[in-house]
C-alpha cells in the first residue's frame, strides 16, 4: 500500500528528521530568548478640513475630504523625513536619540478611506516609545504650518506614557512551536527528495517491480568485523545478514 512505502521512507530517514527537528528548534529558541522584549505605543492624528474665511456652512464638503485622504499619502512621507525628525530629537533631549534611530523606531499607518493617521514607535521600554510616538505627532503638527501653510492636523489620541503596555515579541514558546512544525515537515520533504533520487535496488520486491524476473540470489555485504578467519567462513557468510546468502524462489 501507498501509506506503508510512505512511512517505510520516514522510517529509514527518521534520524535526518529528528536532526533538523533538534538543530532548527535549538536555534530558533536560543534566538527568541535572547532577544529583548519590544513594546509598541502610538498616537493617532486626524487631518480635517480647513475652513475658508468667510465660511459658515457646517455641511462637510466631499471633496475637501478626498483631497485630505490623498493629503494622507504626502503626510507619511513627510513625517519621516529628516528635517521632522531632527527637530524632534532637538526638542526632546529627553528622549536621547537621534534622527536615525527614530527613523528605525517610527512608523506611520492609515486606514483606507479615512482621514485618521497613525504614528507608531517601538522600544524596549513603553514609555519610551510613547514619548516618541508623541514628540513626533507635536513637532509634525507644528511643522506642517511652516512647509505646507496649513493647519489642519490634530491630535486625537496621544500615547499615555504611564501605561502599561504589553510586549509585542512572539513568546520563545511559539516560536519553537511554530519551528518543531516547521523542521518536521522541512525533515520529511527532505527524506522524500534523498529517497527519490536514490535509484538503487534494495529489496527483492523492487528488483521484481523494475525487471519483472524473480530474484534467485544476492550478495551480502560483508564488514570487516565478520572476516575473522577462514575457518569461520560459514557463520561469517551467516552473520552478514543472519540468514543464508543463497534464496531461491519457488
Amino acid at each position: 500500500m501507498e501509506i506503508q512505502r510512505y512511512w517505510s521512507v520516514i522510517r529509514k530517514r527518521l534520524w535526518l528528521i529528528a536532526l533538523i527537528t533538534i538543530v532548527l528548534c535549538t536555534a530558533v529558541g536560543y534566538y527568541t530568548t535572547q532577544q529583548r522584549p519590544t513594546y509598541q505605543a502610538a498616537a493617532k492624528l486626524m487631518v480635517y478640513q480647513s475652513e475658508a474665511p468667510g465660511n459658515t456652512s457646517s455641511a462637510p464638503d466631499a471633496g475637501a475630504i478626498n483631497s485630505n485622504i490623498l493629503l494622507i499619502k504626502t503626510f507619511k512621507q513627510l513625517i519621516l523625513t529628516p528635517r521632522i525628525l531632527e527637530k524632534v530629537a532637538a526638542a526632546y533631549p529627553d528622549l536621547h536619540t537621534s534622527a536615525g534611530e527614530l527613523a528605525g523606531k517610527i512608523g506611520i499607518s492609515s486606514v483606507s478611506e479615512t482621514q485618521i493617521m497613525t504614528v507608531i514607535a517601538r522600544d524596549g521600554s513603553y514609555a519610551r516609545a510613547a514619548n516618541m510616538a508623541n514628540a513626533v505627532s507635536k513637532v509634525f503638527q507644528s511643522e506642517i504650518r511652516t512647509l505646507m501653510n496649513l493647519n489642519n492636523v490634530s491630535v486625537l489620541n496621544w500615547a499615555d506614557p504611564e501605561a502599561r503596555g504589553g510586549s509585542i515579541t512572539s513568546s520563545p514558546v511559539k516560536n519553537v512551536a511554530i519551528a518543531f512544525v516547521l523542521s518536521i515537515l522541512m525533515g520529511i520533504a527532505l527524506a522524500f527528495l534523498l529517497e527519490h533520487m536514490d535509484d538503487s535496488v534494495k529489496t527483492e520486491q523492487e528488483v521484481r517491480a523494475k525487471l519483472g524476473l524473480p530474484l534467485l540470489a544476492d550478495i551480502p555485504r560483508i564488514r570487516n568485523r565478520d572476516l575473522i578467519g577462514p575457518d569461520d567462513s560459514e557463520r561469517t557468510t551467516m552473520g552478514a545478514r543472519g540468514k543464508p546468502n543463497v534464496t531461491l524462489d519457488a
